[in-house]
C-alpha cells in the first residue's frame, strides 16, 4: 500500500527553502568562492575544493565546459549547520533531536522545480557534470546525492546516503550498508524484484542533515527535515516509479536496485582517510533524470570535512538522546574530527556516583555500531576543543582502573583494522572521582582573562612602540 500523506496541487505560500536559500546566505557571509571555468571534473575540482574545505564553499562554472555548475564544500565548521537551520550553535543538537522526536509529515505537490528538464534517454557523464574525486578513486562518483528508496510492503520511505560509482551511461554501483536501504532491497531482492529508488542530488541543508539520523526503521527522515524547517517538506511523485522525492531538488535522478546482480565497485576515498576496497557491489539501473532549469549539482569530496560534519552532527544528536534517556547525568557529546567524526565519541556529564561513567560507556557502544572508542569527561572540560579531551585523560584516566574493553563487537567495515566489521571497543573513564581533596583536582585559573580586552590592552602599532622601547 502507499505510504499516507497529505496532498496539495501546488507549491503556494513563501517560498520554499532549498539548496539556493543556503548559497544566497554564503554569499551575503562572504563564505562562497567562485572558481574559474573550465576546471577539470577529473581531480581538480576535489582539489580546489580541498585546499578551501576548512574556509569557504566554493562553486565551479561549467567544469569541464558543463552546462550544469557544481558546488562543493556547503559546510567548513559546525557552526555553518547551526546557521543553516536558523539556531544558535549551543542548541543545533538539542534542535535535532526535537526534529527526531517530532517528525513532520511532508505534502505531496503534482507539479515541481526538480522535473522542469526530463531525460528519458540516459547518459549520466553527459548529462550531469559528475567529479572523480580522490586519486584512486575508480572514476567519478555521486557522493552528495539523498537515496530515496521504498519499503517495498507499505511504501514507506528511508533516506540515506550512499557512494554511487558511474560504471555505465545508465548504470550506477552502489555501496548498501547493512542499514535501511538494505533491509528493503533484500525484501525485494527475495520477492525477484527490483527496489525502487531515486538519487537526489542539491537539497536545503535540512534535509541531508535528516538523511544521516540514526532513526528506526520506517522512519521516514524527510519527516525529520519537515520538523527542523518548521514546515513540511514538499514531495512530488518520480516520473518513473512510486519513490516520492524533495519537489525543490536540483537534480533527480530515478531508477532501480537490480535483484541478483553484484557488480564491481571501488575503490573509493571513505570517512576513514583510507579507500574502501573493489568488490562486488549491488547495482542501480537508472531509468531517467529530471533537473531543474539552471540546475546545480552538489558534490561532497570523500573523507573531507563536509563529509565528516554531515555525518557526524545528526548521529551527535541521535547519540545524546539515546543516552539521555537512560542517564540524566549526560549533558552533551561530540564525535570529534580525530575520530573520523563516527568512531571516537566525547561525553560531558554531571558526574553523581561513581561506576557511572563506565555504564555510560557500554550505553553509547549500543548507540551505534560504529562507535570504536567513548571518552567519558567531566563538566569543566571543553568538548570542541580536542586538547582538552586529551588533558583530561592524561591527568584523570588510570588504565587499570578506568579502562573498558570488549572484543569481538560489529563495527564498521570501512575500519581497515577490522576483520571485515569485526571490532574491538574501548571505553575511557577521564572524569574525577568524587571524594578528593578539593585542591586535588583544581584546574589553574588566571584571574580576570575572560575580561581582558586586547583592544584596549595592546598598542595599536607593535613596531614603532617596540622601536620606542629599545632605543630608550
Amino acid at each position: 500500500m502507499e505510504a499516507r500523506r497529505s496532498n496539495t496541487d501546488t507549491a503556494g505560500g513563501t517560498a520554499h527553502p532549498d539548496l539556493r536559500d543556503w548559497l544566497r546566505q554564503l554569499v551575503a557571509a562572504g563564505r562562497l568562492a567562485v572558481a574559474q571555468k573550465n576546471i577539470s571534473l577529473i581531480d581538480e575540482v576535489a582539489a580546489v575544493a580541498k585546499k578551501l574545505e576548512n574556509e569557504r564553499a566554493v562553486l565551479f562554472p561549467e567544469p569541464d565546459q558543463h552546462a550544469i555548475p557544481v558546488v562543493a564544500n556547503l559546510f567548513a565548521d559546525r557552526s555553518w549547520i547551526a546557521d543553516a537551520l536558523a539556531v544558535p550553535a549551543a542548541k543545533l543538537l538539542s534542535s535535532f533531536q526535537n526534529a527526531v522526536r517530532h517528525p513532520l509529515p511532508w505534502v505531496e505537490v503534482t507539479a515541481a522545480p526538480a522535473q522542469e528538464v526530463v531525460h528519458q534517454k540516459v547518459d549520466l557523464l553527459n548529462q550531469l557534470p559528475i567529479p572523480k574525486h580522490n586519486e584512486l578513486d575508480s572514476g567519478p562518483y555521486i557522493t552528495a546525492a539523498l537515496l530515496i528508496a521504498r519499503n517495498p510492503k507499505t511504501g514507506i520511505q528511508n533516506v540515506s546516503i550512499h557512494r554511487c560509482q558511474v560504471s555505465g551511461p545508465d548504470r550506477i554501483g552502489v555501496l548498501l550498508l547493512p542499514r535501511h536501504t538494505l533491509h528493503y532491497f533484500r525484501m525485494a531482492e527475495e520477492a525477484g524484484e527490483g527496489l525502487e529508488i531515486a538519487l537526489v542530488i542539491g537539497v536545503h541543508p535540512a534535509c541531508i542533515l535528516a538523511s544521516q539520523a540514526i532513526a528506526a526503521l520506517d522512519s521516514d527522515e524527510m519527516e525529520i527535515a519537515g520538523a527542523l524547517l518548521g514546515r513540511p517538506i514538499e514531495m512530488v511523485k518520480c516520473r518513473t516509479n512510486r519513490v516520492r522525492v524533495p519537489a525543490h531538488a536540483e537534480i533527480v535522478i530515478e531508477g532501480r536496485i537490480l535483484p541478483k546482480v553484484r557488480e564491481p565497485e571501488g575503490p573509493f576515498g571513505e570517512f576513514p582517510q583510507y579507500y574502501g576496497p573493489r568488490a562486488d557491489r549491488e547495482v542501480i539501473q537508472v531509468d531517467a533524470i529530471t533537473h531543474r532549469k539552471n540546475a546545480i549539482f552538489h558534490t561532497i569530496v570523500g573523507g573531507g570535512v563536509e563529509h565528516l560534519l554531515l555525518g557526524g552532527i545528526p548521529r551527535e544528536a541521535t547519540l545524546l538522546d539515546h543516552l539521555q534517556r537512560s542517564f540524566p547525568s549526560v549533558h552533551d557529546v561530540r564525535l570529534t574530527r580525530g575520530g573520523t567524526c563516527r568512531y571516537h565519541l566525547a561525553v560531558k556529564i554531571d558526574k553523581k556516583s561513581q561506576g557511572e561513567p563506565k555504564n555510560i560507556i557500554m550505553g553509547a557502544f549500543g548507540g551505534h555500531y560504529d562507535i570504536k572508542q567513548v571518552v567519558v569527561v567531566d563538566m569543566d572540560v571543553n568538548i570542541d576543543d580536542e586538547t582538552e579531551i586529551e588533558w583530561a585523560v592524561a591527568t584523570r584516566f588510570q588504565a587499570d582502573r578506568d579502562l573498558v574493553i570488549v572484543s569481538g563487537a560489529q563495527g564498521s567495515k570501512l575500519d581497515p583494522s577490522s576483520d571485515n566489521g569485526i571490532s574491538a571497543k574501548m571505553g575511557i573513564d577521564a572524569t574525577k572521582p568524587l571524594s578528593t581533596d578539593p585542591m586535588e583536582f583544581k584546574r589553574i585559573h588566571v584571574k580576570g582573562v575572560e575580561k581582558v580586552d586586547l583592544d584596549k590592552a595592546l598598542q595599536k602599532d607593535p613596531k614603532a612602540a617596540f622601536a620606542r622601547i629599545v632605543s630608550g
